[in-house]
């Protein structure tokens, strides 16, 4: 389970950080770029993070479209450090391949 969540987490950073500039920087979906999906995936990965380590929620900040992929990763990591459950590393797993396979 926790090999899904690096593999998937792995896949994303590596779409992110390969992505040209401006496939980050157009519109996606319901969002005005692709980096802000990207952010928006962070901050859900953040969200179960400090849920998990009893920490307060914090707005993950905007570092740039170029940093995106770093972002996420960091805060992937961050996440399985804290070793989550098998039901929020389901979760974490579908979230981050859901956006992979869509974007």
């Amino acid at each position: 389970m926790v090999d899904d969540v690096r593999v998937e987490l792995a896949r994303v950073v590596d779409r992110l950080r390969s992505m040209p500039l401006t496939q980050l920087a157009a519109a996606w979906g319901e969002y005005p770029s692709r980096a802000a999906g990207a952010r928006a995936l962070a901050q859900r990965l953040a969200d179960r993070a400090a849920d998990l380590g009893g920490r307060p929620r914090r707005e993950v900040p905007d570092v740039g479209d170029v940093a995106v992929g770093d972002q996420v990763a960091v805060i992937g990591r961050d996440l399985l450090d804290l070793s989550p459950d098998d039901d929020l590393r389901t979760l974490a797993a579908a979230d981050l391949r859901d956006f992979r396979l869509s974007v």
